[in-house]
């Protein structure tokens, strides 16, 4: 269900298996209660969410004070993240920036728009991840409900194994969250974990090893 990383008075970080659920209209939040009973905590604040299909690291409040703070960061975006994803098929571009809207499509499924209102807005680089697979290290500057997984399939590379988007069937669906940096307290904290869980995943390249020092395609109206 979960590994532990990382725990301090003021948060946990773990490691989200694949196909576990963190929301709280799946069986009151068994995931919370089984981290809660792990760690003595009486009580666990979700700071942000990861799709079911989605691994990786998660960051729980530990009390109402430090969760207020974290989420605040989350609000105004000063948090760093990264994802890495692998797909069965070639992007349209090998890297960029992939910006729009995101409205509500059929059944939950999103998709993205040309307009930029309140735009969603992802950076990517990719490479080849072999036997003709792709592998991606994604950077959202925003946190949209399914934000990788519409912005890859616009780009013609649905996630393997992301049965809603029309992913090629996997073991499980091939996105992780890799990467997480953010300052509390007056303390720099930065975690890196690479996925564990899945037959696809492919060595990632030696340079995503420090994603925040990676030259990322520019930005709109930034040099």
């Amino acid at each position: 269900m979960f590994s532990l990383v990382f725990q301090n008075k003021d948060f946990l970080v773990i490691d989200k298996h694949p196909g576990i659920s963190v929301h709280k209209d799946d069986n009151e939040q068994p995931l919370l209660a089984e981290i809660a009973k792990h760690t003595g905590d009486k009580q666990l604040y979700l700071i942000h969410r990861l799709d079911k299909m989605t691994s990786g690291l998660l960051l729980l409040g530990r009390h109402q004070a430090a969760a207020s703070s974290l989420s605040q960061m989350f609000a105004e975006k000063t948090v760093q993240k990264f994802y890495v994803a692998v797909s069965a098929k070639k992007p349209a571009k090998k890297q960029g920036i992939i910006i729009g809207d995101m409205t509500k499509s059929r059944r939950s499924m999103w998709k993205l728009l040309p307009s930029k209102i309140n735009p969603a807005v992802t950076q990517f680089f990719s490479t080849a991840g072999g036997e003709g697979r792709r592998l991606f290290l994604c950077k959202p500057h925003t946190g949209k409900t399914h934000q990788i997984r519409v912005a890859l399939k616009s780009v013609g590379a649905t996630i393997l194994g992301d049965e809603i988007y029309g992913g090629a069937t996997a073991d499980r669906g091939y996105l992780h969250a890799y990467g997480l940096q953010f300052e509390h307290a007056g303390e720099r904290f930065e975690f890196l974990l690479p996925p564990s869980v899945g037959e696809m995943w492919s060595m990632l390249p030696e340079e995503w090893s420090t994603p925040s020092a990676l030259s990322w395609p520019k930005l709109p109206n930034k040099k």
